[in-house]
This record gives C-alpha cells, structure tokens and sequence, in this order.
C-alpha cells in the first residue's frame, strides 16, 4: 500500500536522522514533495510571496530550501526592443535580501560559480541586488558583455547564492552568541546543479557532503536528486565518519554513518507514493534499479513506452561496458547470427520516436510481450539481478 506525499513528508519529519538522501527518477514527485514538506514545517507564508523581507523575517524561517520553486525567484528580461541588455531579474525575498544586503556575500558567489563554470565569466550586479548581467573575458579589450547564458549556468548561479546562505547559516549557528538562526530545523536541497560535467558534480557532492556532516547544530538536512552519480558519492560520503580533531588521543565524532539514512521513491500506478529504505553499505545501481521498474510494469501489466526506453539506456550501458561497439550486438540473434531486427525496430520505435502520431505513452500489445522476451534474455544472458528491494 502506497502513501501520500504527505504521509512521507511526516515521516521524513519524524525521522531522529541528521540526513536523509532520496533517489528517484524525474517526474516521481521530488519536487512535489519538497513543497509538501515546507508547508509541513513552515508555519508563515511562502517564501515567493514574502512582501516584506527583513533580516528578522528570515531568523523566524523553520525550514531553508532549494529546488525548482527557488529558481522562479530569477527571471530573464532579455531586452526584446534592442536585444543588447540582457539582464537576470532577481525577485526579492527573505534569503536573497539577507544575503546580498545584510552579508555582502556577493564576492562568495561569484567564487562559487567561477568555480564550476569559468574563470572568464563574472556575474555584475546592480547597486539594488535586483539585477545581475553576465560578462566573459576574452583578452584584451575584447570582452562579451550582458550576456545570455545557458540554463545550465543559470542553475548553477543560483545554487551559488543559495549556497552562500547555507554555509553561513551552518557557520552562525556554531556561535554560541549568535541566535539568528536558532529557529531553522530543516535544509531540504532538491536537484542542485545536475548540468554539471561529471568531475563538477563530484565535487559539488562532496562538498554538501563535507557541509552536511561538519554542522554540529540540530539542523537536519534531507537531499533528493535524480542523479545516479550524485547519489552514490553522497551515499559514499555519507558512509564516512568525520572527526572533531584527527590528532586528539580520545576521538571526538562529529558524524558518524548511523546518522545518515538513504531512501528511493517511487510513484505506484494508482498515483500513491512509496519510500524505499536503502542499504547504507551498498552503493546505488542505477541500471538494476532500471530493470526492476521495467520487470514490475511487466508484472502489473503497466508498460508504458518510456519501458522501452529504460531498455535502452541499460542496452548502451551494459554495451560501453563490456566493450561492444553497439547496444544492437547484445540482443538475442536469429538463425543467420545476427541480431534479431525486431527488438532493434521496437527499441528505436518506442525511445526515439520521430513522428507526432507516435507520441503515445501505450505500447502495442505485441511490443509489449517482445519486452518481457528481452528481459528475461538480458537478465539471463548477462546474469542481472533483479532482487532490487531484497537487496536494499
């Protein structure tokens, strides 16, 4: 029996763990269930209609967040009349004003963004903090002003910013002086900067990982992504223990992995909700994880054509991985040895479609019953194995 987004919001809640890491697959509900979670934990209004955001408006948060909602905060004014000041509008609200006016920590997120994107390109921002334009060095004189950049590099600039507020607020609440953060319990952080190349988003795990773990406070943290590779580094992070003082002859632990607590959601068929406890021993398999969705919808008879494209994707990993030079050389072959066409045809029919008529999220009822051949074919051939949830 699934649950509610908000039933799981509860029990995220109820939760004694200082972190809490979820994998799903997009369009499962993450960033639903950030909102479900806020207006759990927040009493006052939402932070994108705050009229008045003072500095002690933000001491009164209970809960700081970052996820597609915090990026409609910017906004583009792309100077459709000259098509030359091209500018990122910055809606003010309670964490950007702290921020950029109480802080100053403008400086901070510049160096972060430089950082995962480029040394060349600067973030300018106006006297108000209500606009910001984009600026690449390219030697000399010869430099590229008010610049549009990608949504990707978007993303990443205002992850920055949220990311400047984190470390401060982890920092003051060390101070025993300081009680301007006394009330924020929570940090939910969905989907930060999946557009980055692979040795960036590393980093960028380890980093919230190192964040994470060094805050001694009562603050709780709880991560969602899509991502595989972000959740197995913060899975493997979160797997260390991290010391007060290495040197110290009685060790003094700040984490320890007991702390930690690793999930998978998913959206059941009748539209409810189920959240998966994962092994914390254990990294994170994104293609078994594939097969095992696929082999449910072929249980419950729910085989969608997304299904097929699951297929693919572990076709072209398994293939990369084992050396083949083509996804087509691992299906099942007919009499002359080659590989049998119709698999090939329904695989590239139902993940790469390119007419309209197409578009259906059905799958043909023969097409269906030639996926179940194939997975039964790749989980023998190539020995997957497909105790998902027995494992976890």
């Amino acid at each position: 029996m699934g649950n509610t987004l908000r039933e799981i919001a509860e029990q995220l809640q109820a939760s004694p763990k200082k972190v809490q890491l979820i994998y799903a697959f997009n369009g499962m509900g993450k960033t639903r269930l950030s909102r479900e979670f806020k207006k759990l934990i927040e009493t006052t209004h939402d932070e994108e209609e705050d009229d008045s955001s003072e500095h002690s408006e933000l001491s009164q948060k209970k809960i700081l967040y970052y996820s597609a909602f915090t990026e409609d905060l910017f906004y583009w004014d792309n100077d459709l009349n000259g098509d030359e000041e091209r500018k990122l509008k910055i809606h003010p609200n309670a964490f950007t004003k702290w921020v950029f006016l109480e802080q100053g920590k403008e400086r901070d997120i510049v160096n972060y963004f430089q950082h995962y994107t480029s040394l060349k390109l600067t973030p300018n921002f106006n006297t108000f903090f209500s606009e910001v334009s984009f600026s690449l060095e390219r030697g000399g004189d010869d430099n590229l002003n008010n610049l549009k950049i990608s949504k990707g590099e978007e993303s990443n600039f205002i992850w920055s910013i949220f990311y400047a507020l984190l470390k401060e607020v982890v920092e003051v609440l060390e101070e025993e002086d300081n009680d301007t953060f006394d009330n924020i319990e929570y940090v939910f952080i969905d989907d930060p900067v999946s557009s980055l190349d692979d040795n960036h988003l590393i980093e960028l795990a380890v980093d919230i990982a190192n964040l994470v773990k060094s805050s001694k406070s009562k603050l709780k943290f709880i991560i969602t992504t899509h991502n595989p590779l972000f959740y197995n580094v913060l899975s493997n992070e979160f797997n260390n223990k991290l010391c007060k003082d290495p040197e110290a002859e009685t060790k003094e632990w700040i984490y320890k992995p007991k702390h930690s607590q690793k999930y998978r959601l998913v959206k059941r068929s009748d539209g409810s909700f189920q959240l998966t406890e994962l092994g914390n021993n254990t990294p994170f398999s994104y293609h078994l994880s594939l097969l095992f969705e696929i082999k449910e919808a072929i249980d419950n008879n729910q085989i969608k054509k997304y299904h097929f494209g699951f297929l693919r994707n572990i076709l072209e990993k398994t293939a990369t991985f084992l050396g083949y030079n083509s996804w087509t050389e691992l299906l099942p072959t007919n009499a002359n040895g080659n590989p049998d066409p119709f698999f090939n045809r329904i695989l590239n029919l139902s993940s790469h479609s390119a007419h309209g008529g197409e578009e259906i999220a059905e799958a043909q009822e023969n097409d269906k019953e030639k996926l179940g051949e194939l997975v039964e074919f790749l989980s023998r051939e190539y020995k997957f194995r497909l105790e998902v949830e027995a494992d976890a």
